[in-house]
């Protein structure tokens, strides 16, 4: 039995590069998924470049995204979430929140990039909108991929990144600039729709060196988090940290229970309007869609 790491989704197919540096086209024995690029995988040779996965290796990590009826894995083993945002098309600040809650509830670090910094324009209100969390504590990075990708790169050192975000936001276009050999099509913004047109269709992994991989993955128009609790959910909101466990009622929700302390937080500016209302529509949506 080889062993080897995933290296590209394909939904039911998947591309496994074995230690030696070779390249199998694989299967998962006996399952149709449950396979995530990261994983490292034992596979069983079926001929010269194909072969069937036996069984994974335990993860460090797991990212994924799910409704009330379907789970969607995106990447393993992963240690940073780089969450893509850009002012053009306008970024989905409800998705954000769930990119950073689910990389709170997995304990994975959270990196935001506001990508075309180059609108200039267009960036400073888009920049203005991320101050908050850079009051957070959470990192935001300007960048324009297609000029001057160099102020990515060191936050890319000995971790396995994985590039996140709405469709249009650049993340091809952050590939293309560190890896060009990728040829990575990038695409063109649909003005009409506001929004980016898919070109990455599958996940597929990247060395940048022995000890950096980056990881890009479909554009996202929705992150479910239905299979958080209503507890998880609210600590990965690391604002209301310090205020939870003081609410009047130990089954609190932070909706409008008297004695809430993250609500007479709020009362007081302590947290922000914005982010308590992106937890309630978690709350109110049963965590599932945006």
């Amino acid at each position: 039995m080889l062993e080897g790491q995933v290296v590209a989704n394909y939904g039911r197919r998947y591309e496994v590069e074995l230690d030696s540096g070779k390249l199998i086209s694989c299967v998962m024995r006996g399952k149709k998924g449950g396979v995530a690029c990261g994983d490292r995988v034992f596979i069983t040779p079926s001929g010269t470049e194909q072969g069937a996965i036996e069984r994974i290796a335990p993860r460090a990590s797991l990212l994924y995204r799910s409704d009330t009826f379907h789970t969607k894995i995106i990447a393993a083993n992963v240690t940073q979430i780089i969450i893509v945002a850009a002012a053009v098309p306008s970024f989905y600040e409800e998705l954000l929140n769930r990119c950073l809650a689910a990389a709170e509830a997995n304990n994975i670090k959270a990196l935001i990039v506001l990508n075309k910094c180059d609108l200039s324009e267009e960036s400073k209100q888009a920049l203005n909108n991320l101050q908050l969390y850079r009051d957070l504590g959470y990192e935001v990075l300007q960048l324009s991929a297609k000029q001057d990708i160099s102020p990515l790169k060191p936050y890319l050192k000995g971790h396995t990144s994985v590039l996140v975000g709405q469709s249009g936001m650049g993340k091809s276009s952050i590939i293309n600039a560190l890896l060009p050999e990728a040829r990575v099509v990038t695409a063109e913004i649909s003005e009409a729709l506001d929004s980016g047109r898919h070109t990455t269709t599958h996940t597929r992994l990247y060395h940048l060196d022995e000890q950096s991989q980056i990881i890009d993955s479909p554009g996202l128009q929705e992150f479910g988090l239905h299979h958080l609790s209503p507890t998880e959910i609210d600590h990965a909101f690391i604002e209301f940290r310090p205020y939870l466990g003081h609410c009047k009622f130990n089954n609190c929700l932070h909706i409008s229970e008297p004695g809430c302390a993250l609500l007479e937080a709020l009362e007081k500016c302590e947290i922000s309007k914005r982010r308590i209302s992106a937890y309630h529509k978690l709350i109110h949506a049963g965590h599932s869609r945006l």
